[in-house]
């Protein structure tokens, strides 16, 4: 539906939970690929859930551009050789990811991502490197499926997460030589209350 203007009898069709839960993904990738502010993704979001007609639905996502990224990619591709690669604010959260990686680093920051499911599985490959994911309450990662060779995994010592999960983590593989590390965001120091 994005980028779609209805017309006609089409537009006054009710419409679903299924098709009002599709263009709030659409809203939200669009937000992600900084299409959309913060304050139009709460907007439109609040709009599509109160929508009653397919007209008011496309409406909403009429000046988004067709088919732009309407679902997060199935499965995200990382190889890498002596390098390092960063997802950071606005990313969108894929349903899979494979990560190959030698002599470098993979930092996946959750904390601004953009999460349109409810499961992320990473197949990793990693080679005297390292895996790090910054994560926010809420996320639950599991590695209980990681084979390791002369490495560490590294957690917060408090793993209970507060409230829903939002999303869960999997991660299988193997790595060697090397490290998985699961952190919530740095406190920033220096600023006092009421600067």
């Amino acid at each position: 539906m994005s980028g779609e203007v209805l017309v006609g009898e089409a537009a006054g069709l009710r419409a679903s939970h299924a098709e009002r839960d599709r263009v709030v993904d659409v809203l939200t990738v669009a937000a992600g690929d900084g299409r959309l502010t913060a304050e139009e993704l709460d907007e439109r979001v609040g709009a599509a859930l109160s929508a009653r007609t397919l007209g008011e639905l496309a409406a909403l996502t009429a000046d988004l551009p067709a088919g732009s990224a309407a679902e997060a990619k199935d499965v995200a591709r990382i190889e890498q050789v002596g390098a390092s690669t960063r997802r950071g604010e606005g990313w969108v959260v894929p349903a899979a990811m494979e990560i190959r990686s030698e002599w470098g680093e993979v930092t996946l920051d959750f904390t601004r991502a953009v999460i349109t499911r409810d499961t992320l599985r990473i197949d990793l490959g990693l080679h005297a490197g390292a895996l790090k994911l910054v994560t926010r309450p809420g996320i639950v990662v599991d590695t209980d499926a990681l084979v390791t060779h002369y490495s560490q995994i590294k957690t917060p010592r408090s793993a209970v997460t507060e409230g829903p999960v939002v999303l869960r983590v999997e991660i299988a593989g193997e790595i060697r030589y090397g490290q998985v590390v699961v952190r919530p965001p740095r406190r920033r120091f220096g600023r006092r209350a009421g600067r």
